[in-house]
């Protein structure tokens, strides 16, 4: 069945749906030798699709999960050249982080090359739960947890309400459970009713769990992972996966904890 050329880059592995639309606009993609045009389609095994001149062939689908660091971008290319999370991720295949996380926050990360698994958990309408346990720089007040249980008023608009409880009994550290993903949503919820961040870390996506991963470090995710986050928005397809973790580590602290007296 024919399909947008958009959809069939992603789901080699070439670029997002945006980039594939920019990199057919620029007349770097042919289908049967003939230049391509954006909204053009072709069919996967029989259509001759090349980029820059070289054929595409469809990739196995990737799912990895990464503990990313303090100090390294979400984008594949950064003008200021600093460390790229794809940069801590050694596969042959080409992937892309699932969302974002600020260059200062730390924490689960999905990356993958399919385009259309990427496309469902980032889209709002889903719904997709991320758990967020975030130290601020002076004990928050029960005011400021209302305000964020029903809502706060931000420079884009309303934010949602969260989920929130106290995770230390010194009211400096506090869990938030949200599912949108604006940008700096959690930073600037917390700045908007009180205290600024000084540490933020990303435990939870969907049913995925950072658990006892390494900061720096990732893995694969096993069928059961893909296929409970492939329920969670409704995808038909089961991909197979590895069920061995490709680079879990050693260390077997908990990320937040191996952290906490530091936050104290």
């Amino acid at each position: 069945m024919a399909e947008r050329l958009q959809k069939i880059l992603s789901a080699a592995g070439i670029a997002s749906r945006r980039k594939s639309e920019e990199l057919i606009a620029q007349g770097r993609v042919m289908v049967n030798g003939v230049q391509a045009s954006v909204g053009d389609r072709a069919e996967v095994g029989i259509d001759i699709v090349t980029v820059d001149g070289r054929p595409i062939a469809a990739q196995r689908k990737r799912y990895l999960l990464l503990n990313k660091p303090q100090g390294h971008v979400t984008t594949l290319s950064d003008p200021q050249g600093r460390p790229k999370v794809t940069d801590l991720i050694d596969v042959p295949e080409r992937l892309f982080p699932v969302g974002r996380l600020d260059y200062d926050t730390e924490g689960l990360l999905l990356l993958t090359n399919d385009g259309d698994f990427t496309q469902r958990i980032t889209h709002p309408s889903f719904e997709i739960e991320k758990v967020y346990v975030a130290r601020v720089a002076t004990p928050i007040e029960p005011r400021a947890l209302d305000l964020l249980r029903t809502g706060v008023q931000l420079e884009d608009g309303m934010s949602a309400p969260a989920k929130v409880r106290i995770v230390y009994r010194d009211q400096r550290t506090v869990e938030l459970t949200i599912h949108e993903g604006r940008n700096r949503m959690i930073r600037r919820m917390l700045a908007a009713v009180g205290p600024p961040v000084i540490g933020l870390i990303r435990t939870r996506i969907g049913p995925l769990e950072l658990g006892e991963l390494k900061t720096g470090q990732w893995r694969e995710l096993t069928v059961e992972e893909v296929s409970a986050l492939q329920d969670k928005v409704a995808m038909p397809a089961r991909p197979p996966v590895s069920r061995r973790p490709v680079n879990p580590g050693n260390d077997k602290r908990r990320p937040y904890a191996s952290r906490r007296n530091a936050y104290r």
